[in-house]
């Protein structure tokens, strides 16, 4: 297997968090992982992005056109990061309202900052509901629903609860 994966978010949005949650999901497939963590801009709100590459790779960066999907906590952070998707192949994840525009690539949006708005899920965990509409959306994502939620509970067992109740309602809210 060889998959690679752009998580791009803002500061405080837990960029960072799901980049260790798919690499101990990684491991529980008994799959090499190379992740990056990016923290310079991320502790005052500025942008930042993380790469994850799964399979057999000597170096955590992806190049241009490269990734097979980009997970986009917020919209303006996609578009920041489109150049890194595959041509005709990379699939967007973006949490952006429906003026999100049209794009060459395939698109899911879901506005999950008015669903947290309107008390669905807790902000504090857009994260996660991102990565449950990205199990619900991408077909050749390498992960099962069970290896996240393992991995989130392996991740940080206070919260696993509560964060699997929110990668469960974005499961279903994406279905």
């Amino acid at each position: 297997m060889k998959y690679q994966v752009v998580i791009s978010g803002f500061g405080g949005q837990g960029v960072v968090f799901l980049v260790k949650v798919l690499s101990i999901a990684s491991s529980l497939k008994n799959e090499k992982c190379l992740g990056t963590e990016n923290h310079g801009m991320s502790q005052r709100g500025g942008s930042v992005s993380c790469y994850v590459k799964i399979g057999d790779f000597s170096s955590p960066a992806i190049d241009e056109a490269q990734a097979d999907l980009l997970i986009a906590l917020e919209g303006d952070e996609a578009l920041r990061n489109i150049q890194f998707l595959k041509p005709q192949q990379g699939v967007i994840v973006v949490n952006a309202d429906k003026n999100f525009p049209k794009l060459s690539y395939e698109a899911v949006t879901i506005d999950a900052f008015d669903k947290a708005q309107k008390n669905v899920f807790d902000i504090q965990a857009l994260n996660v509901y991102m990565l449950g509409v990205v199990l619900s959306s991408v077909r050749d994502f390498p992960f099962t629903q069970e290896e996240i939620e393992q991995a989130i509970h392996l991740m940080n067992e206070k919260v696993a609860d509560k964060n699997i109740k929110v990668l469960r309602q974005a499961i279903q809210d994406a279905a």
